[in-house]
């Protein structure tokens, strides 16, 4: 066996844009499948004349102790540094007006070059910056007109912005705002002292209308500081724009509809964009001259390269009755005909409704139609008790929590007029931090919508059978003993320096098709996962309750890491599990500890890959020419999309020794993005990684603390 089939991976082609025909790599029938080998294209172009990796080097398969497995080279092989760029290029004449919501989107391409398997390869991506054709000082303004207190609610609305000053052309950060001062204040320039007023208008020509508005304080970022600028930067409202997006614009579905016009690229379109960028780059005379010092040529054409589609997987419904998910991972259609895999033995008999009278018509018409759904899915729903209160204000709603939750309920669902953000915190933060009860909130608009009822209550019915803590369906899984957790965190919005991490962990799929989750406070801006390690140790003991055994086996998806955190995580995060769990395993009077594989899971890439001139189908696995040759890494489209075009999610495995092939562990990773229940078809990432972003999510944004430990078996928060 070949030093490449022994780590389980290609040696990679010796023919740039040729792919790859080299023979397959021994499987274990357990849980892989054979692929049907592709040819892909990639938003990749290709800057070289002669590669500079060895023809010899190959992937590394991370083993334990073998060290360095997020950044460091294998075999004596050097280290290989990234020389990449975050540069928008953008030309005045190509910026697009969305007049309407005064909105202007700057388009331009983020690009970064570094070595690949065997090339220098330049990756280059469509990119847009949103900008408000208002100012901060506009915000101010509003906030003196519409809140009591204008400062507090200036400063929720502008801090942690990111906004951009026309006369420099420059971003920054606002980090506090200044109410004492104005910009009638002077600070030294050239041994004398000048208001902000006079600077800018000696220097830019810019006159200042409003004298006595505050100041914003930018601090610098401390590379700046250490090339010689100022820790503070002081800027004026009146002369910065807002970038981005608030909430209230996300949901603003109109604006949202005016700018995917401009931004969803379908796959054709965005190759056109590329290559036209591709032809400024050979034609404009400062690339041309870098490229030339550097003694390279730029490709002309995108990077082909040999793709793998795993099969449609099979879906476990009642009675173990399996169906292929289709082509399109999308099994919605299945339900009309199977019932759902685990479901309430006597059903959902204690369960109590909540409307104001209102809307008490359309409540007992989307009962009636959950009950009929439910019945086709094999779910027994009984009738519920009804409290139909006066009005729809908060105090009135808590109220009426409150007495249902005295009667034991299984579960309570509340009707409510619209999407109130401050009174969905208030009945969750009301039936999980004190009454540790599920909970199903549903708007009057859904409820009335009788085109699409049916396909409403079906969602409803399967989301009410997770939060009771049953399956609705399952993926056909060969292993057992297997455990595979999810990490993520999540900031908390009103609290900048909060955060909250969630672990969500299934139980082994071959007995017990459940799921652990739970959520742990911590602070925003740490690499490192302080909790985790408690966490993970409840986790294990759910595990070995249920099964009076410990896992065999533990996958570990690590989500909301940033690259330049990976060597850290590595040399402390994953080190310290690893110990631990031997120590854990040890005490527990097992044979030996755990195979264990610990994953990083990165959604925010550049990377894009194009089947012909459509969109990869789901399944699509990239292992090879665009990979780093230092990592165990790849590529996975598991999702698919109806608009725009397709990102698929990067996968490192920085420490293995679970004993599982590559193309094992693409094919496990695939399975497990088939199991998030809130939508009956693939994500674009594995479920326990969804769902603790969704828990963590909910902590930080509604409950800002840990709900009861009652309710950690139930996926209460779908």
């Amino acid at each position: 066996m070949s030093e490449e089939q022994s780590r389980g991976r290609r040696r990679p082609s010796r023919e740039y844009h040729q792919a790859s025909s080299t023979s397959r790599r021994p499987r274990e029938p357990s849980i892989s499948e054979e692929p049907r080998a592709k040819v892909f294209r990639r938003e990749f172009e290709s800057p070289y004349e002669k590669p500079t990796t060895s023809k010899d080097s190959v992937k590394r398969h991370p083993g334990g102790g073998n060290g360095g497995g997020a950044g460091g080279g294998a075999g004596g092989r050097k280290k290989r540094e990234r020389v990449s760029y975050e540069i928008v290029h953008t030309k005045p004449t190509d910026i697009i007006d969305i007049r309407e919501h005064r909105m202007q989107l700057w388009p331009g391409y983020q690009t970064s070059v570094r070595q690949h398997e065997r090339d220098i390869l330049l990756c280059a991506e469509i990119a847009h910056k949103v900008m408000r054709t208002e100012t901060v000082y506009d915000i101010l303004q509003r906030c003196l007109e519409t809140a009591r207190d204008y400062q507090e609610d200036f400063r929720r609305h502008v801090l942690g912005m990111t906004v951009l000053t026309d006369y420099n052309n420059k971003t920054y950060s606002v980090n506090d705002i200044d109410f004492a001062k104005t910009p009638k204040e002077t600070f030294s320039f050239k041994n004398q002292e000048v208001s902000f007023i006079d600077y800018y208008y000696k220097k830019y020509n810019i006159r200042i209308r409003d004298p006595n508005q505050p100041l914003l304080i930018s601090k610098a970022k401390l590379r700046s500081i250490r090339g010689g600028e100022n820790e503070f930067i002081i800027l004026i409202p009146e002369l910065c724009r807002p970038t981005g997006l608030t909430d209230t614009m996300r949901s603003n579905m109109q604006l949202m509809r005016a700018m995917a016009d401009h931004t969803r690229l379908e796959p054709r379109g965005r190759m056109d964009r590329l290559r036209t960028f591709n032809r400024r780059l050979q034609q404009t005379e400062g690339s041309v001259r870098i490229l030339k010092d550097w003694n390279m040529t730029l490709d002309r054409e995108l990077v082909e390269l040999s793709g793998r589609i795993l099969d449609p997987q099979r879906i476990v419904f009642k009675d173990h009755n399996k169906l292929s998910a289709g082509d399109n991972a999308d099994w919605t259609r299945l339900f009309r005909d199977n019932g759902l895999f685990t479901t309430p033995t006597r059903g959902l008999e204690r369960w109590s409704v909540i409307s104001p009278t209102r809307s008490a018509r359309e409540l007992r018409n989307f009962v009636e139609t959950l009950i009929r759904a439910a019945r086709g899915m094999n779910m027994k729903i009984d009738r519920p008790e009804e409290l139909i209160i006066s009005d729809d204000r908060n105090h009135t709603y808590l109220q009426a929590m409150e007495e249902c939750c005295r009667r034991d309920p299984q579960l309570v669902l509340c009707l409510v007029p619209n999407n109130n953000a401050e009174r969905y915190a208030s009945l969750k933060k009301k039936s999980y931090l004190e009454r540790a009860v599920p909970t199903q909130i549903i708007t009057q608009k859904s409820a009335g919508n009788q085109r699409g009822l049916m396909s409403i209550a079906t969602k409803v019915a399967i989301q009410i059978n997770c939060k009771l803590g049953y399956t609705p369906w399952m993926i056909d899984l060969p292993l057992s003993g297997l455990m595979t957790i999810g990490y993520d965190i999540s900031k908390c919005p009103k609290d900048k320096s909060k955060a909250f991490c969630a672990l969500v962990a299934s139980m082994d799929m071959k007995q017990n098709a459940t799921f652990y989750s739970t959520v742990a406070e911590c602070t925003a801006g740490d690499a490192l996962a302080s909790n985790l390690w408690p966490m993970m140790t409840k986790a294990l003991r759910q595990y070995r309750k249920e099964h009076e055994k410990l896992p065999n086996r533990i996958l570990f998806y690590r989500d909301g890491i940033g690259e330049g955190s990976l060597k850290q995580v590595y040399e402390h995060e994953v080190r310290d599990v690893v110990e631990k769990l031997e120590a854990e395993y040890k005490r527990c009077n097992a044979e030996k500890p755990p195979m264990f594989a610990y994953v990083v899971v990165t959604k925010s890439i550049n990377t894009r890959f194009f089947y012909g001139e459509r969109n990869p189908p789901p399944g699509t696995v990239v292992d090879d020419v665009v990979t780093l040759p230092e990592r165990y890494d790849f590529f996975l489209v598991s999702q698919s999309v109806r608009q725009g075009t397709v990102s698929p999610t990067s996968y490192n495995v920085v420490h293995s020794t679970i004993r599982l092939t590559p193309d094992q562990m693409q094919l496990l990773t695939y399975k497990m993005c088939h199991l998030y229940y809130n939508w009956s078809g693939t994500t674009r990432v594995p479920a326990v990684c969804q769902y603790a972003k969704k828990l963590a999510s909910l902590v930080g944004t509604a409950l800002y603390q840990p709900p009861q430990n009652a309710l950690e078996k139930k996926l209460y928060y779908l």
